[in-house]
């Protein structure tokens, strides 16, 4: 740490982040937030340097889900905070720990007209995340920091935001204190006497049903095996949402995979006289309809209260980490229970559900199987909002959990490249993939050069259909003449190669998947341009 009154409260910010265990930020630097720039170097801090703000945001949010540590950028005043407004949105839907610091004008009351000014930048970021404060003293921009860092591990991850004025940025201030006690703990142990009632609901069950989230997929592959233990000795059937998926293997007898979001679903879920939906929203992304679907008893587990109120209206719920609840479940059962589903069902429901994905969007189901092939186990996938990706996300069967990651509750586009960016800066050394549409890629392109900069060999598997497909189809199927879905796309090829990336456009199967194994070898990103004729094969 820098000494004593030897360093402005900018430098301090960078030294504290870094006792805290932030190894990486990502950013832009600008006159305004300069001061938070003078002590990353010292510290230790590989900074990223984005193009775009919007960027930066999606990296930290890319970086927090590969790591599981909370994601930080830097911005400057006013346009450089709105620009990274969309990520942090992003952020608050998908339940991710972003830290986003900018600076802010010293005073706005009574001064018109200076550069970067908002009417209410600190208002303006609480729309779109957990709280947004202004730290007016080294004492209380430490305070806040430490704040917001044991929230993220002591309940539901949502983004936070710090705004400290540039005169309080540029002053000298002590180090930052030590950091709390207990950091890091499992917080949400579920009570004991709701897990003995709950165990004998199962027990006694006729067909029960686990719906297993993203809550229980954060806990990696630690969760995973409880899962696989729990849907094993439990006698229950289990579906997946997108964001869990993985916790099951895909030769699972008694799993239902991902294919949550399946109208069928809703018949399947109707049948079972115990739901126990554990760290999952069930929200509009998870089903695409407004009922679940159950008519039997439904179990509520959540560590946020929020949820264990909505619609649904679960008959009872359990305010608990996810991990621990599966965990304490485990335990209390004296019992492997048989199997109370019938596997050769199961298999016929998930062979339709394919089926319907591929009607749906032809084409895109053989070249994710192909993908698959030859796909390490433990690369991990970041998508945007394409058709490629709605498929894949159902169809892919992933042997682990939290390595896919998608932008499912506020849907921006752009996400995936600089998402792919920051999960690699956190997963050095293991393979990270890019899965992007023509026209979201161009909404941030431009952090190729960052992915060149950091030497990362990422696969960026472009689908260019040219044209907004998604939107078109839904046109016609509202009985609208399409307009306004087809665009003047570049070359990607010789674009990604201006940047100095590599650049592929496989014309078969067999070359889709030798481009995506020597994309993993290579030493920068690789695009690869995948065309619906690819897919006609």
């Amino acid at each position: 740490m820098v000494e004593e009154a030897r360093a402005t409260l900018g430098a301090q910010i960078s030294h504290m982040l870094r006792a805290r265990g932030v190894d990486v930020i990502f950013g832009i630097p600008g006159v305004h937030n300069v001061e938070l720039y003078r002590g990353i170097e010292e510290a230790g801090i590989t900074h990223v340097l984005a193009r775009h703000e919007q960027g930066a945001g999606f990296m930290a949010d890319g970086y927090a889900r590969a790591s599981g540590k909370p994601g930080v950028a830097y911005v400057i005043t006013g346009p450089g905070l709105c620009n990274i407004m969309t990520p942090m949105g992003q952020a608050f839907s998908d339940s991710v720990p972003v830290l986003v610091i900018s600076s802010c004008l010293d005073e706005v009351a009574a001064t018109r007209g200076q550069l970067h000014q908002m009417l209410d930048q600190r208002g303006a970021a609480a729309c779109v995340c957990d709280w947004s404060e202004e730290a007016r003293s080294a004492e209380a921009a430490y305070g806040l920091i430490d704040r917001a860092l044991v929230e993220f591990a002591a309940r539901r991850a949502r983004p936070k935001h710090i705004q400290v004025p540039i005169g309080v940025l540029g002053s000298l201030a002590p180090p930052a204190p030590k950091g709390p006690p207990g950091w890091g703990e499992a917080h949400g142990v579920p009570d004991a006497g709701d897990m003995r009632g709950i165990v004998q609901d199962l027990v006694q069950a006729r067909k029960p049903l686990f719906i297993f989230g993203g809550g229980m997929a954060a806990h990696g592959m630690g969760g995973a095996r409880l899962v696989r233990d729990l849907v094993a000795e439990s006698g229950a059937a289990a579906f997946m949402t997108y964001a869990g998926g993985g916790l099951l293997t895909p030769d699972d007898p008694m799993s239902f995979g991902c294919y949550l979001g399946r109208p069928e679903s809703a018949r399947i879920i109707g049948e079972a006289d115990l739901v126990i939906a554990i760290g999952t929203e069930l929200s509009e992304n998870d089903l695409w309809r407004d009922e679940l679907g159950h008519r039997g008893t439904l179990v509520r587990v959540d560590i946020d209260p929020e949820v264990l109120a909505d619609r649904h209206r679960a008959g009872i719920t359990v305010q608990a980490d996810a991990y621990l609840f599966v965990k304490a479940l485990l335990d209390l059962l004296e019992a492997p229970q048989p199997a109370r589903w019938d596997a050769g069902e199961i298999a016929a429901a998930k062979v339709r559900f394919r089926a319907e994905a591929d009607a749906e969007r032809p084409g895109i189901v053989p070249l994710c199987a192909a993908l698959a092939e030859v796909m390490p186990e433990d690369a991990m996938v970041f998508s945007d909002m394409t058709q490629f990706a709605y498929v894949a996300k159902e169809v892919w069967d992933m042997a682990r959990p939290n390595m896919w990651h998608h932008p499912t509750g506020f849907g921006t586009l752009g996400y995936a490249l600089p998402a792919a960016i920051g999960g690699a800066m956190a997963r050095r050394g293991h393979p990270t993939v890019c899965i992007a549409g023509d026209y979201g890629f161009q909404y941030t392109v431009q952090e190729l050069g960052a992915a060149v900069e950091m030497k990362l060999p990422i696969p960026i598997l472009l689908w260019d259909n040219g044209k907004l497909k998604e939107i078109e189809d839904s046109m016609t199927a509202s009985q609208i003449a399409p307009n306004a879905v087809e665009a003047v796309n570049p070359d990607f090829c010789k674009l990604a190669e201006a940047y100095g990336c590599l650049s592929e456009a496989p014309q078969d199967v067999a070359a889709l998947q030798e481009a995506v194994l020597a994309a993993f070898a290579a030493d920068r990103p690789t695009l690869i341009r995948m065309t619906p004729e690819l897919a006609r094969g």
